[in-house]
């Protein structure tokens, strides 16, 4: 089974969201990394970039397949993880933690709550 914390939400693109003081930490979630397989590329947003839902942001390059990535929610892009750019496959090794791909400052808060729950996520992953 793979990991869904329950500390953070969840898009249907499978794509987490972990608040921390006002501001969004965003990744891929374990299931989409082991659907990737071994990442060699990870193609970061620049800081200040404007992500709009469920519009593209960047993407991964695993041996498989290039996956885009998909915005959770309107934001601006405050950092990104540039130990992605030397070490792609952290996003394999720890996808919530060392892994993470960017942080942002929502532009409308009330989008967090459309976001899924870990349970709803499950539910996601138990139909594909």
């Amino acid at each position: 089974m793979m990991s869904v914390p329950n500390n953070l939400k969840y898009s249907d693109e499978h794509v987490w969201v972990k608040e921390e003081n006002g501001k969004l930490k965003i990744g891929i979630t374990d299931h989409a990394q082991d659907e990737l397989g071994s990442i060699v590329f990870v193609e970061l947003p620049e800081v200040d970039d404007q992500l709009v839902a469920t519009e593209t942001f960047g993407s991964v390059e695993s041996v498989k397949t290039v996956s885009e990535l998909y915005a959770p929610i309107d934001a601006v892009v405050v950092e990104v993880n540039e130990a992605l750019e030397d070490s792609p496959e952290l996003v394999n090794d720890s996808p919530y933690d060392e892994g993470w791909i960017l942080i942002a400052e929502p532009t409308d808060d009330t989008k967090l709550n459309e976001l899924l729950t870990p349970e709803q996520y499950e539910e996601v992953l138990d139909q594909e």
